[in-house]
């Protein structure tokens, strides 16, 4: 009888098949996807892979539960009357149709407005108009074509991180069959000629072929499928070169036994995957516990305020957040964690979380979510819960945020190893031909060995494993990089421009002596609750200096980036920023760094305020001035030239009165001469700067000034140690390099034994491991030297 498979999922469609648009189908789900696919122009699904989901279960009121309002709540992660996200775990997500379809969710239900996939943690992040369809839909939807989520309600997360095994039955399966074909061919390797060739040689021959199969297409099958995609995408990826040499030994021993020409060499084949294996296994364990993914960091540099039950507040870092703190929220700050609205006027901009920059009023008693960022004045909220940190480096990272740098860089690893697989298959295939003439049983042996010794598993690992364990080290010194590619860029700078104030600056030990009007009660009162509110740096310092006052909530607050602050309480208009902003003419009688105050429009004076630059600045300069373009740009006028100039190298350029929009178009200038520049601010004022330059450091000081702009934030206690940062990053190339050194000096002596015959397959997968092994043992080492360096 012919077998009938079903058009989406492959599977066989019974005594019943459905029929439709000249197709079968082996249920009504399958039937249906193909439908939705049909109407909505997506039909070339079925051309990236056959069958690619999984078969429909029957799913009619097994997710009633997502109609209530209780579980919505736990398993969203936003929420709003337009507006609700959620992450759910697929664990059918395996190759890149599934990433396709998942990825176009939007075509299939236009009230789903965006859906991106994690594809190293099987996660798909679903952004829906919960007022058009529900939590409900979405994931009956995904279980429909075929992606139904894993979802927890007594800890959602923990379907996330359910630990793959898969790795482990390969590796046991591969073990299991190595040891046993090993054990079945004692009689050949002790040459018991009698006892073998009278009863038992045929048996133990293909029970040893039997043992190798699931070996074969169980345990070697990942290097099989990344062999084939990698082909079909046109590339010869580092498993190529595996799969052939796992396949020709398989086809060589099978013909032996086929033929009666001799035993094969299964023993090899299941030792060969067994130790790959192995080493695939420890590269594994030991990644996961160099800990290089953000899911394990717990080093996040924001900083909150927290109001102490007396009424003080105090810093503290946001994983010390605990559910029931009372925590302010000032200007531009990003809200760390889940929370109920005390007091203040909440305009909350969501952009970070959901990529729509339309601000949200909210009142006291609302929910705001974490990822919000507070846009008017200072608020007041009580914590629901605790921070996760993965979550708040999701945010860091979000594809929304995503920029493409100008200045790109390479990819060191794919720069040296993009014709390693076709070289070693045109060695192995020389040396093969030439013993095919001169002793034709040892070609394949040659021809594998070759295939293996020289796996280029040493070159994957050495760029990941250095700049990994540089990541870790970076973050234990308080200097938190996005991603491991930005030491990369980093090592690659030639030009360094600071900002001034709050970055060469320090904002604790600065003061500032006020000239005009004397200021009333509730004009003191104003002043110290707007400049509350603000996280600019001058603010910051001014908000400390002044006299202890009540704390009010503003009737209306505004800031304006690089200009000035804006409030109004109790019928007091006030301005505090630069002299043009507040309206007084005569902004040119003092050349040091001024904030300039007018109560309803009537100037009132201004601070002056006395900088006091950071510890070690001078020497820092003086360590970069000779491999570095050095350039100040700054905001103020030019008061503190004088000073500058005394303190930093002749070759630093001082550029001042430059606006946000200046700063970024001097960097776009200079990078199109050809500088990588590298951009050090404060985070607020720079943010368009630091997404502009090459790398982009965002200095912290006690202050929420988080910002998907920059590519790495540093605290400011450590900008004197900038340049061993620099220098660190550089060491970690040249580590890399001197890993591949080691890798080639290897493989060329692997190769000679290789091609001269003198290395057994099952020799070559032992040592391969063990080079990855070793190249991970050199790299830590060396980085982990580095670290101390720092320290």
């Amino acid at each position: 009888m012919e077998n009938k498979s079903c058009f989406h999922c492959g599977d066989d469609c019974g005594q019943h098949p459905i029929a439709f648009d000249d197709k079968i189908f082996c249920c009504n789900g399958c039937k249906t996807v193909y439908e939705i696919f049909n109407e909505n122009d997506l039909t070339c699904y079925y051309d990236l892979q056959q069958s690619p989901g999984a078969v429909p279960k029957e799913i009619e009121g097994k997710y009633d539960f997502l109609s209530r309002d209780n579980i919505i709540e736990k398993l969203t992660e936003f929420r709003s009357e337009q507006l609700e996200i959620v992450t759910l775990y697929i664990p059918h997500i395996h190759c890149s149709s599934c990433i396709w379809i998942l990825e176009n969710l939007n075509k299939l239900n236009k009230d789903i407005s965006d859906s991106q996939v994690n594809f190293g943690k099987k996660t798909v992040r679903v952004t829906y108009n919960p007022e058009a369809t529900n939590l409900k839909e979405v994931v009956l939807l995904l279980s429909t074509i075929g992606y139904e989520p894993y979802i927890s309600l007594d800890d959602f997360s923990a379907g996330k991180k359910q630990i793959n095994r898969t790795l482990i039955y390969k590796l046991g399966v591969a073990g299991f069959a190595f040891g046993n074909i090993m054990f079945l061919s004692f009689p050949e390797y002790f040459e018991i000629n009698e006892f073998w060739l009278e009863q038992y040689k045929h048996m133990f021959r293909w029970l040893m072929f039997a043992l190798s199969v699931p070996v074969v297409f169980y345990s070697a099958q990942d290097y099989f499928i990344s062999a084939f995609k990698g082909l079909r995408a046109k590339l010869l990826n580092i498993d190529v070169p595996i799969a052939l040499g796992i396949t020709v030994l398989f086809l060589r021993s099978t013909i032996e036994i086929v033929f009666d020409l001799g035993s094969g060499f299964f023993d090899s084949l299941s030792g060969l995957v067994f130790f790959l294996l192995v080493g695939k296994f420890f590269q594994q364990k030991t990644y996961d516990f160099l800990s290089f993914e953000r899911d394990y960091k717990s080093y996040f540099p924001i900083a909150i305020t927290k109001i102490n039950r007396n009424g003080s507040e105090e810093a503290v870092q946001v994983y010390d957040i605990k559910k029931g703190d009372r925590l302010l929220i000032r200007n531009e700050e990003l809200i760390p964690v889940d929370g109920i609205l005390i007091n203040g006027n909440a305009k909350i901009d969501y952009s970070f979380v959901t990529g729509e920059s339309q601000s949200v009023r909210k009142k006291s008693g609302d929910k705001l979510f974490a990822g919000g960022k507070q846009t008017s004045g200072v608020i007041e909220l009580e914590a629901l819960k605790s921070v996760e940190q993965s979550y708040l480096t999701q945010l860091w990272s979000n594809d929304v945020f995503s920029k493409n740098k100008e200045d790109q860089f390479s990819n060191i690893t794919n720069k040296i190893s993009k014709h390693f697989t076709i070289t070693i298959l045109t060695i192995a295939v020389i040396a093969t031909t030439y013993w095919l003439f001169t002793d034709a049983s040892k070609a394949m042996n040659v021809f594998t060995a070759v295939l293996i010794i020289a796996c280029p598993c040493a070159i994957a690992l050495s760029a990941p494993f250095t700049f990994g364990n540089l990541l870790r080290i970076f973050g234990k010194l308080k200097f938190y990089i996005k991603n491991a590619s930005v030491i990369e860029q980093l090592a690659h700078i030639n030009t360094i421009i600071f900002d001034k104030t709050g970055t060469i600056t320090s904002n604790k030990t600065s003061n500032a002596v006020y000239d005009g009007l004397s200021l009333t009660d509730s004009e003191s009162l104003v002043l110290k609750n707007s400049l509350r509110g603000s996280n600019h740096p001058l603010s910051r310092t001014l908000y400390q200096i002044l006299e202890e006052n009540n704390i009010v909530t503003l009737d209306n607050y505004k800031e304006h980036i690089g200009k000035g602050i804006e409030a109004t309480y109790d019928n007091i208009s006030l301005k505090v920023g630069s002299a043009s902003f507040v309206g007084n003419e005569d902004h040119n009688a003092t050349l040091n760094t001024t904030v300039h105050i007018s109560s309803n429009n009537k100037y009132k004076g201004k601070f002056t305020f006395y900088n006091s630059y950071r510890k070690g600045i001078s020497k820092l300069f003086n360590q970069l001035k000779n491999n570095y373009d050095l350039a100040i740009l700054s905001g103020d006028n030019e008061g503190e030239r004088k000073n500058l100039e005394k303190l930093l190298p002749a070759k630093t350029k001082l550029i001042f009165n430059q606006k946000p929009d200046d700063k970024l178009e001097f960097i776009k200038y200079h990078q199109n001469e050809g500088a990588k520049v590298l951009m050090i601010g404060d985070g607020l004022n720079d943010a368009g700067a630091l997404a502009q330059s090459s790398v982009g450091i965002a200095i912290s000081e006690d202050v929420n000034v988080f910002s998907p702009a920059c590519d790495a934030i540093l605290d400011a206690t450590k900008l004197n140690s900038l340049y061993k940062f620099i220098s660190a990053s550089k060491s970690g190339i040249k580590i890399i390099k001197w890993s591949f050194v080691l890798s080639f000096i290897y493989n060329v002596i692997g190769l000679y034994f290789a091609v001269t015959g003198q290395l057994a397959p099952v020799v070559a997968a032992i040592l391969m491991p063990l080079s990855s092994i070793s190249i991970v043992v050199f790299t830590t080492i060396c980085t982990n030297l580095i670290g101390r360096k720092l320290k």
